[in-house]
């Protein structure tokens, strides 16, 4: 069964520090939790990842997998879909950036469908939601506001 979640935060940044932030995939160890390694092995005619391979310690053991990324409406959002995996059989997503009430600030949204192959407890796939949405959105607004990544003009007041 696949499972899906959407979640939505507020950081100190404009929608184009967000997205440089989240397309930057070769410095995903740097900041998201569980995440040993990201590797790209395609970029488009512009530069950006087209095809990454992540290898990720997951519930006590160690996943890989390979995502095809669609930039098609950066930078107000890039999205995702599953290649391969091993013990993951869907993993679609989504990061949508929208500008906020005030100024300086986005509305970050987050969608996830997973499924894994393995058959998992209901209380062990609530806690890899939990850490999923925790990486997702705490480490990532972390890593954006400490100006991780992000381009100076792109960040918010007091950076």
């Amino acid at each position: 069964m696949i499972d899906e979640m959407t979640m939505t935060t507020v950081v100190a940044a404009a929608p184009e520090a967000c997205h440089a932030v989240v397309s930057d995939i070769e410095r995903y160890p740097e900041w998201a939790t569980d995440i040993e390694s990201a590797t790209v092995l395609e970029r488009d005619d512009e530069g950006r990842v087209a095809r990454a391979s992540f290898r990720v310690a997951a519930l006590g053991r160690s996943a890989t997998y390979t995502l095809a990324y669609d930039h098609s409406a950066a930078p107000h959002r890039i999205a995702w879909r599953l290649v391969e995996g091993d013990i993951i059989k869907h993993l679609d997503g989504m990061y949508e950036f929208n500008p906020g009430t005030e100024p300086d600030r986005t509305e970050v949204r987050y969608q996830l469908a997973l499924e894994l192959a393995v058959p998992m407890p209901g209380f062990v796939k609530r806690r890899a939601e939990r850490r999923i949405a925790h990486t997702a959105l705490a480490d990532f607004a972390a890593r954006l506001e400490a100006g991780g990544g992000a381009p100076a003009e792109f960040l918010g007041a007091g950076q």
